[in-house]
């Protein structure tokens, strides 16, 4: 599994899935993009899209408030169907649960997911539960809708497009690390014996931001509906996930162009850059590699951007260019960097 990696597992499953396409006509896109694609009618089409949250992959219950851990498990999925231009209706969701949990523990987390599907307008619809002899898995299916015209997939874009993302990154990264000093400090004092009795809330007050960036993300529907508002569809579009130049990547391969970004271009808040210099770490690889952003990353022909170029949430950050010239970053000193080097996060990478 180290060897090929999450994506090319992903790309073997596919194969092995393709012969049963043919089963429903109905389903216009499977395994390839944010979400499969299926057509009931003519007027709507639904998109749909499943994840799933593992402890100790996704997630630390010792720096995880579990009415965080609902609420961040359902905007993971939003943001898939966020990717597709769409807007969510409805989600199952399946747990696998420890024997050390209690009923209480397993209520602040539904709880989280309610108030979360509350925010954007979706149902909780049902699921399925199951004990866990290791630790918590959270799985959520989520159901979205769309028009026909106004459905975005990631194999849109063609050569000389404008390169816009929504909001800035790395501070989800940043958020994490924070999050990791802590926990390893708090572990220290208890294999030495010590009390631990830092007040952790105005310890990282200062770093709030970044840790909410980290443990609350929000899915960008308001960018969805700010689209649909100005009757703009995105020539392409994916979500932030595994890291700007992963998603870059996947979205320049399956829409068959080139990307040339800017570094200088690219949106890093200046508390994120802080953080990276007391960490002694770089906010730009933090950027590019860190994921967890659910940020959305599209692309519009140049002569639609007067319809964007009023909303501050959106960057544009380069541009589509033949593939044959690659993905490239063109940093502070002109020197362009490929990224196919520069991978964000992968399962089964060692």
């Amino acid at each position: 599994m180290s060897e090929i990696g999450e994506f090319g597992l992903i790309d073997k499953i596919a194969a092995l899935a393709e012969p049963t396409l043919s089963a429903v006509p109905e389903l216009l896109t499977g395994i390839g993009d944010d979400c499969a694609i299926y057509c009931p009618s003519a007027e709507l089409l639904q998109v749909a899209t499943t994840d799933m949250l593992v402890d100790q992959v996704h997630f630390d219950l010792l720096t995880t408030p579990l009415r965080h851990l609902g609420s961040k498990a359902i905007s993971v999925n939003v943001s898939d169907i966020c990717a597709m231009n769409a807007l969510p209706r409805y989600a199952l969701i399946s747990l696998a649960i420890p024997a050390s949990f209690s009923v209480a523990m397993v209520e602040e987390l539904y709880l989280g997911m309610s108030l979360a599907a509350k925010e954007y307008g979706l149902a909780i619809a049902g699921g399925d539960s199951s004990s866990s002899r290791s630790g918590l898995v959270i799985s959520i299916s989520m159901i979205g809708e769309v028009s026909e015209k106004e459905l975005t997939r990631r194999s849109g874009a063609g050569p000389g497009e404008l390169l816009c993302i929504t909001g800035s990154l790395g501070g989800a990264a940043a958020g994490l690390k924070l999050l990791m000093r802590e926990k390893e400090i708090m572990l220290n004092h208890i294999e030495n014996n010590e009390s631990y009795q830092r007040s952790v809330m105005a310890d990282l007050m200062e770093y709030r931001e970044a840790i909410q960036r980290q443990l609350l993300p929000l899915a960008r529907i308001d960018i969805v509906r700010f689209f649909h508002s100005r009757a703009l569809r995105p020539s392409s579009m994916i979500d932030i996930s595994d890291g700007l130049s992963s998603d870059l990547q996947h979205l320049c391969r399956q829409s068959g162009v080139g990307a040339l970004i800017d570094e200088g271009r690219i949106p890093i808040q200046s508390s994120t850059r802080l953080i990276a210099d007391e960490l002694q770490d770089d906010a730009l690889t933090w950027a590019l590699t860190g994921g967890e952003e659910y940020q959305l990353l599209f692309t519009i022909p140049r002569e639609e951007y007067p319809a964007i170029a009023d909303n501050k949430e959106i960057a544009v950050i380069g541009e589509t260019t033949d593939a044959k010239e690659g993905v490239l970053l063109s940093d502070i000193y002109g020197m362009k960097i490929d990224l196919s080097s520069i991978r964000g996060f992968d399962h089964f990478s060692r």
